[in-house]
C-alpha cells in the first residue's frame, strides 16, 4: 500500500484515480520483486510511469522507454546520491520523484550521478504538499504534461545528452585514445576493453563472484586484477576458455603491458593519471543489455571510422553503415513481433554488432515462456537455432556474439559459476562474416544457410543495412548483378530487400531500415527502384523517419525510412504509411513516437500515377492529398507549360572542374549566391568574369525577361512572407549561379514573367512544394528542379487575360518596386487562389500548408509546439464548421456551432465542443472554465458517461460523441489546432455518422 503523501501527490498529478493506476502508462510496484519492476538494487521505486504503456515483447525495462519513478521516504537522510545512480544507468528515467511526509524533491534522471553529499547538483525543483503547490507539480510533471510532452517543453535542462550511454560512449571513446597515444595498436585496445566491460558486466550481475575471482585471479576487485599482470592473464584466459574463442579473437592471446592495463584499471577506479578520484558512475547491473550492445556497436563504428592504418574499406562510414538507436530498433520489432509465437527464426543480412538480434533473441525468449520465467535450455535454443546474422566485417561480427551473449545470460534464470555460462561458439555457426549478396559461396555460408531442400528460409528478415553510394561504378556494377531489375542509382538498401526475399517464405514478415530518398525521388530510376521493392512485398507499411534526421542517423547523407512487409500472395494494392513527426521532446529524450492522426493510406496505383501522392499522405491531411490530385488533373505541369512557350526551367552556372568556355556569358550581370532577395535583383550587380566552367550553360537561358528562383528555402522570421519560395524576375539579361533555377521568357510579355513568379512566390506554391518536393520537407531546405518543374500550372498566357491573372502579375511587378507588407501577401495568396479556382476548404489547406512549410526552421517548429491560444482555436472551429454546414445544408439537416473553453494557460490539452442546433447559423463562442482541466474532463464525463482521463494516453486526440455533440480533446500544441485539422476532423465524423448509411469518405484513385 501506497504512503499516503505519495498517494496525495500521484492522485493530483494525474497518475492514480482513486488509488489505481490512471492508464495502462503506470504502475505500482506491491512487492520488493514484483514482476516487470525495473531492476534499481539500491532504490526500490513505489511506482512508476512508461510513455506508451507496457511493452509487448522486451520485458523487464528498456533503455529505449521513458520513465519516471516515485520514490516514498521519510528516512531524514535518504540515499539520493545512490538512487540517481541507479536511475541513471538505467538510461530511460528522466524524472526521479522523491516524495517525503511534507514535500516533493525532483531529480533530473539524466543527469550524471554526483558522490554523496553533493546530490543536490541534479535537484530540479521542490514542491509542498498543499493543494496550490501540487497544481504546479501536475502542470510541470503530471501525467498528462509527460503523456503530452509538456513537461519537455518548460524543463530544458532535462535531456538525454547528459544519459548514460551518451557519457560511455565518450569515456570508452576517451580510454581507447589514452591506450592508442600510449602505443596499443587501436584493435588491440578495442579488444581489452571489450573484455573489460563483460567482465565488469559479469562481476556486477555477480554471474562471477567475489570469491570465483579470487579463486581465479587472487583478487575480489576488477580493478587490482587489472593492475596486475599476472591475475588479468588468468582472468582472461578464463574467459576465452569459456567463451570458446568467440570473444575478440583478433586481440593478442595474451594481455598487453601492465602500463596499459594500470590506465584501464585507472577508468575503472575514474582516477585521472594525476592521481585525482571521482564517483565512477557505472552500474552493469542497472545498464540494461540492449544498451550496453548499443554502446559497444557505437564504439566499434566509431573506432572503424578513426582507426589508423586500416584499408578504406573496411570503414563504417565509407560503407555506408551507421548504428542503429535503440529506438529505432524498439519500433521495428514492435511491429514485425506482433502475433508471434517465439519459435520464428529471425535473419539480419547486415547485422552489424548485432542490435536487432540482440532485441530479437529477447523477444523470441519471453513470447516462449509467455509469462513464466524462461528456461536455460529455452534461452539456449533461440542463440543457437533461432537467430541468425551476416555481416561483411568480421570485427562486427565478434561484437555480435559478445553481445548475443552477454543478453542470453541476462535472460538465464539462473547464470551462476558452472557451466551454466559456457557458450558454443556462434561465429561460423549463427553469426557468418562475408558478402550477403554471395554469402553462399563461402564455406560456412553454404553449410549454414543450405539445407538437403534448399536455401534455408526464415520468418522474419530485419536490420538496417548500408545506405552507401558508391558511384556510378558501383551502381552499375549492382545492376549488371542483377540484370532487368531496377536498382536505385544512390544508395544500396533496398538491394537488401530483394536479397531477404531469397531467405523468405510465403509467411516471412519484414522489418528493415533503409533510405527514404527513392520514394520521394523523381528520377526514373530511383521511383522505379522503390516501386519495384513495394510490388515485391505484401503488406507495406512505410515509416516515414525523415524529420528525425537530426539525431537519427544524422552523420549518413540520406534521411530514413522503416520498411515493413510481408511476402506477398499478390501485387500491394496500397501501403499503409505512418509519418513520424519531430517534436521538442523527442528532440530531448531521443525517442520515436507517433499518433493515430499520422497514421494513412495510399493506393500504389495513385503513387505510380502521381509520384507526389505519397509524400503528401505522410506530410499531410486527407485535403492535402485530394487537393494535390485534383490539381495534378487540372494542369499541366509547369515543366509542360514552359516547353509550350518555347522555353524551359534551368540550372545557372556551374564552376565545377572548369572544363569550358565562358567568352559567350562574359561582361554579362552575374547573380551569385545570397543576392537575390524577394522580387529584388540587385542593380549592382557585378560583371561575369569567369574564364571556365564546368557547366557554364547555353546563351539562351540568361535572356531576358527572366524568372529566377532560389534552390534554397529561406526560413521563418515572422510574418507571411517566410516560409515561400524566393522568386524575382528581371528584365534584363544576366548569368546566375547554379544555387537558382531560371526561366527565360525571351519573346514573351514581361507579365507573363510576373505571373509566373507571383505564382511560385505564393502560399500555393509553398505548400505544393512542402507536400510534393524530394528533399523540402523530408530532410534538406531546398528545391529541385524537378519539383519545380513538376508544379500545376495553369496555361500562363490564357491565365493572363482573366481577371486573376492580371491581378497576380500586378501584385508580383509591385512588389518589384515596393516590398510586400502583410497584406499584399495576402492579397497575392487569394489572387493565385482564385487564379486556380480553388474553394474555400482548398485555401484554408493551402494558407495552412505555407504555416506547416515554416516548421522546416526551428523558429517555426517553436512556434507550432506552443499553445494554441483562442484565435487559433476560433480559426479550428470555423473550418470545421465550415465543413460540416455544407453537409448539413446539403442534407437538409440541423447546425453546429462552436463552444471554445478558454482553460488555465499551462493546461496540456485544449478542449472544443460541437453542439447541434435545430435552427441558427453556424457560430463559434468562447466559454470561459471555471476551474481547471481536471475538472472539465470531468463534467464531460458526467455528461457523456465517459472516461476521459483514462483514455488520454501520449499525446492522444480524442473525439467524443454524444446524442447531440462532438467533443473535440487534443493536446494544447498549436499544430495540433490548424484549419487544415479542423477540416480533418469534421471528415472523420461524417465518415463515422454517415458511413453505415452509404455514403464513403472521398477517395484518391
Amino acid at each position: 500500500m501506497l504512503a499516503e503523501p505519495l498517494s496525495t501527490a500521484l492522485e493530483a498529478t494525474g497518475y492514480l484515480i482513486d488509488g489505481a493506476p490512471a492508464a495502462a502508462t503506470v504502475s505500482l510496484q506491491p512487492s520488493a520483486r514484483s514482476s516487470g519492476a525495473p531492476r534499481l538494487p539500491s532504490l526500490q521505486p513505489d511506482a512508476w510511469w512508461r510513455s506508451g504503456g507496457p511493452r509487448r515483447f522486451g520485458g523487464g525495462f528498456g533503455a529505449s522507454d521513458l520513465t519516471v519513478l516515485f520514490k516514498f521516504t521519510d528516512a531524514d537522510d535518504p540515499a539520493v546520491a545512490e538512487w540517481q545512480r541507479d536511475v541513471w544507468n538505467l538510461g530511460s528515467a528522466p524524472l526521479l520523484w522523491v516524495v517525503s511526509p511534507d514535500h516533493i524533491d525532483i531529480y533530473n534522471g539524466f543527469a550524471r550521478p554526483q558522490p554523496p553529499g553533493t546530490a543536490q547538483a541534479n535537484h530540479i525543483r521542490r514542491f509542498g504538499l498543499h493543494p496550490e503547490e501540487l497544481d504546479h507539480l501536475n502542470n510541470y510533471a503530471g501525467r498528462l504534461a509527460m503523456e503530452t510532452g509538456q513537461f519537455w517543453q518548460r524543463s530544458t535542462g532535462v535531456d538525454r545528452s547528459a544519459g548514460v550511454d551518451r557519457v560511455l560512449l565518450r569515456d570508452l571513446t576517451a580510454l581507447e585514445s589514452d591506450l592508442v597515444e600510449a602505443g596499443l595498436d587501436h584493435s588491440d585496445a578495442h579488444g581489452l576493453i571489450g573484455r573489460t566491460i563483460f567482465a565488469k558486466y559479469l562481476i556486477d550481475r555477480e554471474i562471477v563472484t567475489g570469491n570465483r575471482l579470487e579463486a581465479e585471479c587472487g583478487h575480489l576487485d576488477l580493478a587490482e586484477i587489472l593492475s596486475n599482470r599476472d591475475a588479468t592473464d588468468r582472468l582472461f584466459a578464463w574467459l576465452r576458455k569459456t567463451f570458446n574463442g568467440d570473444m575478440f579473437p583478433e586481440s593478442s592471446e595474451s594481455p598487453p603491458d601492465a602500463e596499459y592495463l594500470r590506465r584501464v584499471a585507472r577508468f575503472l577506479r575514474a582516477e585521472s593519471p594525476d592521481g585525482q578520484t571521482s564517483l565512477f558512475p557505472y552500474r552493469f547491473d542497472v545498464i540494461p543489455i540492449e544498451l550496453i550492445s548499443s554502446v559497444y556497436e557505437r564504439f566499434a563504428h566509431s573506432s572503424s571510422n578513426r582507426a589508423g592504418g586500416r584499408k578504406e574499406k573496411d570503414s563504417a562510414r565509407t560503407q555506408g553503415v551507421y548504428y542503429t538507436p535503440l529506438t529505432a530498433v524498439t519500433m521495428v520489432l514492435d511491429e514485425v513481433f506482433e502475433g508471434l509465437t517465439g519459435d520464428e527464426t529471425v535473419i539480419d543480412l547486415t547485422c552489424g554488432s548485432g542490435v536487432f538480434l540482440v532485441e530479437a533473441l529477447r523477444r523470441l525468449v519471453r513470447l516462449k515462456a509467455n509469462g513464466k520465467p524462461p528456461t536455460r535450455s529455452m534461452v539456449r535454443k533461440a542463440l543457437y537455432r533461432q537467430v541468425y546474422g551476416v555481416d561483411s566485417s568480421e570485427s562486427a561480427v565478434q561484437v555480435a556474439a559478445f553481445s548475443l551473449y552477454l543478453a542470453a545470460l541476462d535472460l538465464d534464470p539462473d547464470p551462476g559459476e558452472s557451466d551454466s555460462i559456457r557458450f558454443d561458439p556462434l561465429v561460423g555457426r549463427t553469426l557468418l562474416a562475408g558478402n550477403a549478396h554471395e554469402i553462399e559461396a563461402t564455406d560456412d555460408g553454404e553449410r549454414v544457410l543450405n539445407t538437403g531442400s534448399g536455401r534455408r528460409k526464415f520468418d522474419l528478415v530485419v536490420g538496417n543495412p548500408p545506405w552507401t553510394y558508391k558511384g556510378r561504378a558501383g551502381t552499375a556494377a549492382r545492376r549488371q548483378r542483377t540484370p532487368g531489375e531496377y536498382r536505385s542509382p544512390r544508395g544500396v538498401s533496398l538491394d537488401f530487400i530483394h536479397r531477404g526475399l531469397d531467405f523468405a517464405h510465403e509467411r516471412t514478415r519484414f522489418g528493415v531500415l533503409v533510405s527514404a530518398s527513392p520514394f520521394f525521388a523523381r528520377s526514373g530510376t530511383g521511383l522505379g527502384a522503390a516501386q519495384a521493392c513495394v510490388d515485391s512485398l505484401e503488406p507495406v507499411t512505410l515509416v516515414n523517419l525523415s524529420e528525425l534526421s537530426h539525431w537519427l542517423f544524422h552523420k549518413a547523407n540520406m534521411p530514413a525510412m522503416a520498411l515493413l512487409a510481408g511476402v506477398p500472395g499478390g501485387r500491394t494494392a496500397s501501403m499503409e504509411l505512418v509519418q513520424v513527426r519531430r517534436s521538442p521532446e523527442g528532440d530531448r529524450s531521443r525517442t520515436i513516437s507517433h499518433s493515430l492522426r499520422d497514421v494513412s493510406t495510399v493506393p500504389t496505383a495513385s503513387w505510380k500515377r502521381n509520384q507526389g501522392l505519397l509524400k503528401a499522405s505522410f506530410l499531410g491531411t486527407r485535403h492535402d492529398v485530394l487537393l494535390v490530385d485534383g490539381l495534378g488533373k487540372r494542369h499541366e505541369p509547369l515543366g509542360t507549360r514552359l516547353k509550350a512557350l518555347g522555353t524551359k526551367l534551368a540550372s545557372g552556372a556551374k564552376r565545377g572542374n572548369e572544363s569550358a568556355d565562358t567568352r559567350h556569358l562574359r561582361g554579362l550581370p552575374y547573380l551569385s549566391t545570397g543576392r537575390l532577395g524577394r522580387f529584388d535583383v540587385p542593380a549592382d550587380l557585378p560583371d561575369f568574369d569567369w574564364a571556365v566552367a564546368e557547366h557554364p550553360r547555353e546563351r539562351a537561358i540568361y535572356r531576358s525577361p527572366i524568372v529566377i528562383v532560389k534552390e534554397s528555402m529561406d526560413g521563418p522570421r515572422g510574418g507571411s512572407q517566410y516560409g515561400r519560395l524566393v522568386v524575382a524576375v528581371d528584365e534584363s539579361d544576366l548569368v546566375y549561379k547554379d544555387a537558382y533555377f531560371g526561366t527565360s521568357l525571351c519573346g514573351h510579355p514581361p507579365d507573363l514573367a510576373y505571373l509566373l513568379a507571383g505564382i511560385l512566390g505564393s502560399a500555393l506554391a509553398s505548400w505544393y512544394l512542402l507536400m510534393t518536393g524530394s528533399s523540402f520537407g523530408v530532410w534538406k531546405r531546398i528545391l529541385r528542379l524537378g519539383d519545380i518543374s513538376a508544379m500545376p500550372m495553369p496555361d500562363l498566357e490564357a491565365a493572363l487575360r482573366t481577371k486573376a491573372g492580371a491581378r497576380v502579375a500586378r501584385l508580383a511587378r509591385q512588389f518589384h518596386e515596393r516590398p510586400p507588407e502583410l497584406g499584399d501577401w495576402l492579397d497575392l495568396d487569394e489572387a493565385v487562389c482564385d487564379l486556380y479556382e480553388l474553394d474555400e476548404e482548398e485555401r484554408i489547406v493551402v494558407r495552412d500548408g505555407r504555416l506547416r512549410a515554416s516548421w522546416q526552421w526551428e523558429a517555426g517548429r517553436e512556434d507550432a509546439a506552443t499553445r494554441a491560444g483562442v484565435s487559433d482555436l476560433r480559426e479550428y472551429a470555423h473550418a470545421f464548421l465550415l465543413s460540416m454546414d455544407a453537409w448539413f445544408r446539403a442534407a437538409g439537416e440541423r447546425r453546429m456551432r462552436a463552444e471554445i473553453h478558454d482553460i488555465e494557460d499551462d493546461a496540456p490539452f485544449n478542449v472544443v465542443r460541437f453542439v447541434l442546433e435545430d435552427h441558427p447559423p453556424p457560430s463559434c463562442v468562447v466559454v470561459r472554465q471555471a476551474g481547471r482541466l481536471s475538472s472539465l474532463l470531468d463534467e464531460i464525463d458526467a455528461s457523456l458517461g465517459t472516461s476521459l482521463t483514462r483514455e488520454l494516453v501520449g499525446a492522444r486526440e480524442l473525439r467524443v460523441h454524444g446524442n447531440r455533440e462532438i467533443v473535440i480533446v487534443k493536446p494544447a500544441a498549436r499544430r495540433h489546432w490548424l484549419g487544415v485539422a479542423g477540416l480533418g476532423d469534421a471528415r472523420a465524423v461524417l465518415s463515422r455518422t454517415y458511413g453505415r448509411a452509404g455514403r464513403p469518405p472521398d477517395t484518391v484513385g
